[in-house]
């Protein structure tokens, strides 16, 4: 091989090799305003959802607790042999139900579908932010390194700034009271 094929070919890998460095600078630029837009989409989400299933839980809650209410005055007069029938004629259509002494309520599930989406939903906007994170804390390393630097300085890519928060501030230290394990008392 004479020297220019070799001067040709370090020419054409140094100019790939910018090329592929530039694409990537390309790329996550796209990917982290792809991000931002799905911490917004995941902030939207829960700030439409969470109010309707809590409103939803509410409204099945209060209609338990009548139904329970109504059952337990119905009993009440039918012990004390007073005439129930009005009762548990208000009763009846409202538990849709054959033959149940007790009828079978669900609150407890509703509870525990709300309690689940707003756990999924809050694991959704941490990952959107966590992906963001991460997808700026690749950007920005790849913009401080050699030989990639230089490819970006030439182009002019800049850091991105990522997630903002604060950097100073009480939710930069643990306390003793942040290492205790909580305890649930229900």
């Amino acid at each position: 091989m004479n020297l220019t094929t070799i001067l040709g070919l370090v020419v054409l890998g140094v100019l790939a090799y910018g090329v592929s460095i530039y694409n990537f600078f390309v790329q996550a630029k796209v990917q982290i305003q792809a991000s931002i837009q799905e911490i917004g989409n995941q902030l939207k989400r829960q700030a439409e959802l969470i109010p309707n299933l809590e409103t939803s839980a509410k409204a099945y809650l209060t209609h338990e607790k009548d139904i329970l209410k109504l059952l337990a005055d119905a009993r009440k007069l039918s012990d004390q042999g007073k005439d129930a029938s009005s009762k548990l004629s208000e009763l009846l259509p409202k538990l849709q139900i054959v033959v149940e002494s007790n009828p079978q309520l669900k609150g407890a599930d509703v509870i525990q579908n709300l309690m689940s989406e707003l756990r999924d939903t809050s694991d959704k906007v941490m990952y959107s932010r966590r992906s963001l994170i991460d997808l700026t804390a690749d950007y920005n390393a790849k913009l401080a390194v050699f030989p990639a630097n230089l490819v970006a300085q030439a182009f002019g890519f800049k850091p991105e700034a990522g997630l903002k928060t604060p950097t100073q501030g009480a939710h930069l230290e643990v306390s003793t009271s942040d290492i205790i394990t909580p305890k649930v008392k229900l």
